[in-house]
């Protein structure tokens, strides 16, 4: 599999951003209370922003790509699903 840049360069400074947010939130929360876990799993989705907007490549924009690509290649594969065979049925 390929990775290559999948998102624009304003959309990667706006994730960069509000990585810092979340993160800089969830370390100032750690420090008053850190035996809560939801802070800790805040902080690693930061870190993910982050670095989803310093590499340019979102994961799920990929696979929504893909899924799109897949589903316009078997449209018209199967005749079974050509609605245009079905006889029409008004009750």
């Amino acid at each position: 599999m390929k990775v290559r840049r999948n998102i624009g360069i304003i959309n990667a400074l706006i994730r960069i951003t509000f990585g810092f947010t979340i993160l800089s939130w969830c370390t100032a929360k750690l420090v008053k209370k850190p035996w809560r876990d939801s802070y800790i799993v805040m902080a690693i989705i930061g870190g993910m922003k982050i670095g989803e907007g310093i590499l340019q490549y979102c994961p799920l924009t990929a696979l929504f790509e893909r899924s799109q690509m897949m589903q316009k290649e078997n449209d018209g594969d199967d005749p079974q699903l050509d609605l245009e065979d079905v006889p029409y049925n008004p009750t």
